[in-house]
């Protein structure tokens, strides 16, 4: 198959969906399919292209510093760029620019489009339009999420607790459950000692990592109030941040109201080949809080390099979680949270046996597993009769089935 991928987002811009992209393509082409890549150009951060990755002129957006907008212009005169590239299916990974660019360059080349519904936005769009009422924003993502996803052809959902809501926001468009899993070649070695020298972290000091966009809807606020819990029992416990995001200088702020300067390190982006895999090796445990994940990838990728996991379980963590192994699942409670940190932390003998729990179960989520999965459902997609309204609406012609690729 002939693949064009569409999105807002791609590196050097780090995230989820970038991750889930990449990995995605470079598993489809392992299996003999080609996958172009649209998204926009970054001229702030070049970085180093793989072939078929085709960058699209953008501009900033404003109060956004991390993400561009595609220039109307150029995507409509992407299909000259794309230089008559004969493609099988459109896929849509972003609701934004690409959606439309997606809709409207697969009416044009009469075959059939799907997307990928990668973020809660119900409980993500107020955390960024704060001075509108939390329940209109929650109505009009919605609204705009089912709107969407009757648009296309298929939809593909990294979870479960996704895959309902959208049911009942009154999207109709067929879905697949198909997480999008590890490249497990990818999370070997690290050196934790290493890391911690770099950083002068002591060797036996109790160490929390979090790895992850430092956004609001990560709810990191949480791990901090947390950390006060935490270090009453283990008084020189420290919580160490990797990532960046818009919700850094709120966080740098709350943690010197907290009084909490000497146990919390902020340590922004990390490579991804090197001292990010350092950095999970470090740590005693890995805590993750969001409400609001789709997928949680970064457990697996904690588990996949033997770092016991504390977090909760919900949205699409529960997918990872509802196993019970690698990890330890706590409550939406400082208090409970806290208490499982410190049963962790208080229990080497359960520390190893969760490391060697996590490992095993990561290797179930297999990136080449999930893909082969994806690629059949693609198959399905182009198969099915289909009718697109001139406004890019799926039609009724659909005879899609609704299958779930969520497990190995």
């Amino acid at each position: 198959m002939r693949l064009l991928y569409i999105s807002d987002v791609y590196f050097p811009r780090v995230n989820g969906v970038s991750t889930s992209i990449r990995t995605f393509r470079r598993e489809l082409q392992a299996l003999g399919h080609e996958v172009a890549v649209v998204t926009p150009d970054y001229p702030r951060q070049p970085t180093a292209d793989e072939a078929g990755i085709v960058r699209i002129a953008a501009r900033n957006i404003p109060m956004d510093p991390e993400d561009r907008l595609m220039l109307g212009a150029a995507l409509r005169a992407l299909p000259a760029a794309l230089d008559g590239q004969p493609f099988d299916l459109v896929h849509i990974q972003t609701p934004f620019a690409a959606h439309y660019a997606g809709l409207r360059i697969a009416r044009e080349l009469g075959v059939p489009c799907v997307a990928t519904y990668h973020t809660f936005f119900e409980e993500y769009l107020y955390h960024y339009v704060p001075f509108a009422p939390r329940a209109l924003m929650r109505a009009l993502a919605r609204e705009f999420s089912r709107r969407q996803g009757n648009q296309v052809d298929a939809l593909v959902v990294p979870s479960r607790a996704m895959h309902d809501a959208l049911g009942a926001y009154g999207v109709n468009s067929p879905m697949t459950i198909l997480p999008t899993g590890v490249r497990l070649e990818e999370l070997s070695g690290g050196d934790g000692a290493a890391f911690r020298r770099a950083h002068d972290i002591a060797s036996d000091r109790p160490l929390l990592v979090h790895i992850g966009r430092v956004a609001f809807e990560k709810n990191i606020d949480f791990l901090l109030y947390t950390l006060l819990r935490v270090r009453v029992r283990h008084p020189d416990a420290m919580l160490l941040i990797a990532g960046e995001g818009p919700a850094l200088p709120h966080l740098q702020a709350l943690v010197r109201s907290l009084l909490l300067e000497d146990c919390v390190r902020f340590v922004g982006y990390l490579d991804r080949a090197t001292t990010l895999l350092d950095c999970y090796r470090a740590g005693d445990a890995f805590v993750f809080a969001s409400r609001t994940e789709t997928q949680g990838l970064v457990l697996l990728e904690a588990m996949a390099l033997g770092v016991p996991v504390v977090a909760l379980s919900e949205m699409g963590t529960r997918d990872i979680l509802d196993a019970g192994r690698g990890a330890l699942v706590a409550e939406h409670d400082e208090k409970n949270f806290a208490d499982a940190v410190c049963r962790l932390l208080d229990a080497p003998a359960l520390r190893a046996r969760l490391s060697r729990e996590g490992r095993a179960y990561a290797a179930e989520w297999s990136a080449a597993r999930q893909a082969e999965r994806l690629a059949a459902f693609y198959a399905e997609v182009i198969a099915a009769p289909r009718r697109l309204s001139a406004a890019g609406t799926a039609g009724a012609g659909h005879r899609i089935h609704r299958q779930s690729a969520l497990r190995p």
